[in-house]
């Protein structure tokens, strides 16, 4: 017998039937962007998320992404949202201020409307990092989406059972 045995332990669930994921896509190095979302959404479907439960949104940068997200949210139609980009490393400090403010945006909406929000920016140092990482971390990001999703509804079905 464990330490452990009597302790309720929520395991990882990535069935996506019946999930509703909103996707957030930046324009900005394109062809990564679409090797993300190529990988992303080939996962979702994968892990049976309906296409038609898939809204894609694009915006022209990474910075844009937390605005969208944030539409998406408020709409409190989606069970998890996903952002997807690059930020290429260059020869200024612009590429901190993109990351860090790009993150720090999608951790604040997720946190002020109670979503997951799986991120998929990929930092990089250059091209040829991003386009080595980007379908792994495309398929990632929808596994991560979908578990989250999935924990959150077990979440509020354990807080609405134990308030009845």
């Amino acid at each position: 017998m464990s330490y452990y045995d009597d302790i309720l332990e929520l395991d990882a669930n990535l069935d996506g039937n019946g999930l509703c994921i909103g996707v957030v896509m930046s324009r900005f190095n394109l062809d990564i962007g679409e090797g993300l979302l190529d990988a992303c959404v080939t996962e979702l479907t994968k892990l049976d998320v309906q296409k038609a439960d898939i809204v894609l949104i694009t915006v022209p940068g990474a910075l844009e992404i937390p605005i969208a997200l944030q539409k998406l949210a408020a709409s409190d139609r989606f069970d998890a949202l996903i952002a997807l980009g690059a930020v290429i490393h260059g020869e200024t400090y612009h590429f901190d201020v993109v990351a860090n403010e790009s993150a720090r945006g999608l951790i604040a909406v997720g946190l002020e409307y109670d979503i997951p929000i799986a991120n998929g920016i990929l930092t990089t140092d250059d091209e040829d990092q991003a386009t080595i990482r980007m379908r792994e971390k495309g398929a990632e990001v929808a596994q991560v989406a979908i578990e989250m999703a999935n924990l959150a509804l077990t979440l509020d079905e354990m807080d609405q059972s134990s308030s009845s």
